[in-house]
């Protein structure tokens, strides 16, 4: 095992890199595995890298194998074969099928964690496997099958699935102040919470969302996070006001761990939004899934949400 560990490239690596050999060309390769462009030739540039040898030759419209990658295209087509027949095999023995599911880890944590018990109860042969990322669905670089995502839109090389309204507003702990008993002018004297926007794809922070009713005003700097589920601990342990997202907090909104201390809310036309990619390795298994989910974004909310003024 030491001299595999030694000797094999990153394993990352490998399935950009046959597909990219196979179809000759980075763009369809990044289409195949629902990645970007960028993020398959990072992978193949880490490969040559990690080699000390150049495996293509990069033309304006298209690429060509080196004599060094048409040697390493041949045997990793054929090792990578031979795992996806045996795990095949496998999986088919045990009556076990996995669908890979893409998700910001807030809502993994918030929305979703707390649904997949009855997932699994309905479903005991179908095994989901959460990509659980900081990062947004456009810079996505492991294959998965289907996707979620509360903001921004992927690129084309995804099918859009599904995508239902949700509302943005306030959010703090019923320690900090009392369901909807702070007028909009009052959120200002109170600490405000703030996620690095520039993280994830068109996210509201507290600018746009004073902008989205029409107002502008000074916004006070406060703590800042690059992470929106820390963001969220902070809030729940009474250290400011953060905005949170109907869809993603609903279970936290219904038990009362986190309130709305104003009704002012903005309104999304699409909210959170389910995609599927283009090339997925079991279609009953995954369209079980999709359904599944489309059926639980399609619910009604667990929490009555307070009118707006």
């Amino acid at each position: 095992m030491s001299r595999l560990r030694s000797e094999l490239p990153p394993m990352a690596t490998l399935l950009p890199f046959e597909a990219a050999a196979r179809l000759g060309s980075f763009k369809k390769a990044a289409e195949e595995l629902c990645l970007t462009q960028a993020a398959i030739s990072r992978q193949i540039r880490a490969l040559e890298e990690n080699m000390g040898v150049a495996l293509f030759e990069r033309h304006y419209r298209e690429v060509r194998l080196t004599r060094a990658g048409n040697t390493l295209a041949a045997a990793v087509t054929s090792g990578l074969e031979e795992i996806a027949g045996c795990t095949s095999r496998l999986r088919h023995q045990q009556g076990q099928r996995e669908v890979v599911l893409f998700t910001e880890l807030y809502v993994a944590m918030y929305w979703l964690v707390p649904r997949l018990a009855e997932f699994r109860s309905n479903h005991p042969d179908i095994t989901i496997r959460l990509n659980a990322s900081s990062q947004p669905l456009s810079r996505a670089e492991e294959r998965f099958d289907l996707a979620l995502q509360c903001t921004g839109r992927p690129s084309g090389l995804l099918q859009p699935i599904l995508s239902v309204p949700d509302t943005v507003f306030p959010i703090c702990s019923p320690a900090l102040a009392a369901e909807a008993s702070l007028d909009i002018e009052d959120l200002l004297a109170l600490p405000l919470l703030h996620f690095r926007e520039e993280l994830q794809d068109n996210w509201m922070g507290w600018h746009e969302w004073f902008a989205a009713l029409g107002k502008t005003p000074a916004i006070p700097e406060g703590n800042c996070f690059d992470s929106y589920p820390v963001m969220l601990q902070a809030v729940m342990a009474g250290q400011g006001i953060g905005l949170g997202w109907a869809g993603g907090l609903d279970e936290l909104l219904a038990n009362n761990t986190l309130v709305r201390p104003s009704r002012q809310r903005v309104h999304l036309p699409e909210g959170m939004s389910l995609y599927r990619a283009r090339h997925i390795r079991d279609q009953t298994a995954t369209r079980i899934v999709q359904a599944w989910l489309t059926a639980k974004l399609q619910a009604p909310p667990s929490v009555t949400q307070i009118d707006s003024h």
